[in-house]
């Protein structure tokens, strides 16, 4: 990690936005195709966020 410099994180972070932003793009437009497959997704997504979150919260206080 030495060699990573400001470029890179900048770089990092608009390719994660840009990318998440078609996620997001793609699931809104099949969603509207397609509605019977996608019942309970929304909640699995705000499960995912919530234990991304958890383990963010328990990593930085349990160290």
């Amino acid at each position: 990690m030495t060699n990573v410099g400001t470029g890179h994180w900048i770089f990092a972070g608009i390719f994660a936005l840009v990318f998440i932003g078609g996620l997001v793009w793609s699931y809104s437009k099949d969603r509207r195709i397609t509605k019977i497959h996608y019942n309970k997704s929304l909640l699995f997504i705000l499960g995912v966020i919530v234990a991304l979150f958890l383990m963010f919260v328990f990593r930085k206080y349990l160290r």
